[in-house]
């Protein structure tokens, strides 16, 4: 694949929408994650109230639309209650943006459909199955099925599997002198939405073309091509995210042709599970595309489990009859969007470890690999590494060829970037470049040559030994708990004293953390020395504004209970 010319791509996305796009991209807030953390934030329904009496005002053209709308109102309001109390604050809408609150709000009125192009035009008569026209005896499409209270909620809390499908397909310009990813099929189409809201949708549907097929116009027809998932994060700008799960392949037919792209969209970060979904969309589209929509249909309206928990879809395939598909959450949710097993096979243990010490100080990283599942498999991993802290600074985990000017942010990113554009990325200064490749001639390509002096000796060494336990045979499970456990116990060998330096004056009043007190306490000069720079992080900042926001007691979490073991087993040992 050679490189392509920016003003050949300049043709597919304008400066104005880049731009718009880009800035959401650059910022990734912490996520809420209740479950494990404990963190939850005081959310208002003031936004919600305002947005619920706007669209009453709305409906009042008659006296019918007006009881109906309370009516669904009050329905909606007490499935939204019992659902939150079971699944926590951070499924609250309130905590959305005016924006996004209208988005959720209103996308049931088109959950059911679906379309094969991205404008809403009706399909052209087409030899093609992606034109979403019916061939032979392939199977319709049900009829749409209105939403009920609690369907409605589930979708505008995020609670669904997924917001969307999409097929990206490379279709030849105009001009047939290079091939343009285009949205062939949309599931469900997107209606009863304001004009704001369609100029939302339509930058969202051009940055997801982007990200399945990053390379740009260099393609030509092919007669095989090994099928490829990666995962990609869409950042809105007020930090909320959206995950995409993308599997390329051939299309069915003879003959040459480019790959197409099937795509997830989801609130959701679960990529074991959403690999296993898209393994369905693939094994149907084989068939035929309208086998696509009833499978989609089916999931769409099951519940997302809950972690350690298990839905069945079932599923009606011709000549196999009807399957029932298991589909389990992993039990540790903040492990089930990795797999530590791509980064090993990549980096030896101690080239992992000087990755991570760049990260925890906030650094520049870009990885390359020609790979893109590697890519976004290694980039998700590393962030996890930082837990119980988040990144908060610029993630794309696979940054298009039109965007690559990205890597001369002078702010701290983690970037995933096809080793094609190497030579794009080589001339910057205090940035960490690692090769990921098969054939790289050495790992870290770019480096500022004190990553391995960061975390200290003794801490370098514990950790090491803790990687060492694992095994090639290991379960992904397995080896994500020891990962994890050793990087979580770093933590809490540093900055788990941190509760107790944390200062309520009376009951219901905001803390206040005492930095100084709180390094001075570590004995060890050299974990005293660096806690001294990790503390002034972004993402340790976070961290404590909302443990100081919190009232004193007893935290939860899987960080706080390692915490307390690590605390047992000193006073044991004395």
């Amino acid at each position: 694949m050679g490189e392509t010319s920016p003003v050949a791509v300049e043709e597919q996305v304008s400066p104005k929408s880049r731009k718009s796009f880009f800035s959401r991209s650059l910022r990734i807030k912490k996520r809420n994650n209740s479950e494990e953390d404990g963190f939850t934030r005081p959310r208002s329904l003031s936004i919600f109230r305002s947005l619920r009496d706007r669209s009453r005002k709305e409906r009042q053209n008659t006296e019918e639309d007006s009881v109906f709308s309370r009516r669904r109102w009050r329905s909606f309001s007490s499935a939204r209650e019992k659902s939150r109390k079971a699944s926590g604050p951070e499924d609250d809408i309130s905590s959305l943006s005016i924006q996004d609150q209208l988005k959720k709000l209103r996308r049931h009125d088109g959950d059911t459909r679906m379309c094969s192009n991205s404008d809403g035009a009706q399909p052209k008569e087409s030899n093609s199955d992606v034109s979403g026209k019916r061939k032979g005896n392939e199977p319709e499409p049900p009829e749409p099925v209105a939403l009920d209270a609690s369907r409605q909620y589930r979708y505008a809390s995020g609670q669904y599997f997924f917001e969307y499908l999409v097929v990206v397909s490379l279709k030849k310009s105009k001009d047939g002198s290079r091939y343009e990813p285009q949205i062939t099929y949309q599931f469900p189409k997107r209606d009863g939405m304001a004009r704001f809201q369609k100029e939302e949708e339509e930058k969202t549907l051009k940055a997801i073309t982007l990200f399945c097929f990053p390379e740009g116009i260099s393609w030509a027809p092919l007669t095989e091509y090994p099928s490829e998932t990666f995962s990609f994060v869409l950042t809105e700008i007020d930090g909320s995210r959206r995950n995409g799960y993308c599997r390329r392949l051939l299309p069915g037919g003879k003959g040459a042709c480019p790959p197409e792209a099937y795509c997830i969209i989801s609130t959701l970060a679960c990529f074991g599970l959403f690999s296993k979904i898209l393994d369905e969309v693939e094994k149907r589209r084989q068939i035929s595309m309208a086998m696509i929509y009833p499978f989609m249909q089916k999931l769409r309206e099951a519940p997302f489990p809950a972690p350690g928990q298990t839905v069945e879809i079932k599923s009606f395939i011709p000549e196999s009859g009807t399957e029932i598909i298991s589909l389990t959450r992993p039990s540790d949710s903040w492990l089930e969007h990795v797999n530590f097993a791509t980064l090993f096979s990549c980096l030896t243990d101690e080239e992992v470890l000087l990755v991570f010490a760049a990260a925890v100080l906030e650094r520049r990283i870009i990885f390359i690999a020609e790979d893109l599942g590697t890519l976004s498999q290694v980039i998700h991993a590393v962030a996890v590494l930082l837990y119980p802290f988040t990144w908060q600074h610029t993630f794309i985990s696979i940054v298009p060829e039109i965007l690559v000017d990205v890597v001369m942010a002078p702010t701290p990113y983690l970037l995933g970037v096809q080793k094609h554009l190497l030579d794009q990325v080589t001339d910057q200064t205090d940035v960490l470049v690692v090769d990921l490749s098969e054939n790289k001639d050495e790992t870290f390509v770019v480096s500022t040559g004190d990553e391995d002096s960061i975390v200290p000796q003794k801490l370098r060494e514990e950790i090491l030994e803790r990687l060492s336990g694992r095994h090639a045979e290991e379960t992904v499970e397995k080896l994500n708990s020891i990962v994890s456990e050793a990087f979580l116990h770093f933590f809490v060998k540093t900055v788990g004293h941190y509760a107790s330096y944390v200062k309520y004056s009376s009951k219901g009043e905001r803390g206040v953390f005492e930095k100084r007190s709180f390094y001075k306490a570590i004995k060890s000069k050299t974990t005293r020395h660096f806690v001294k720079k990790f503390i002034q992080t972004q993402m340790f900042d976070l961290f404590i504004q909302e443990v100081e926001q919190l009232q004193s007691g007893p935290q939860q979490g899987i960080f706080h209970d390692r915490i307390s073991q690590y605390n047992k087993s000193k006073l044991k040992s004395h």
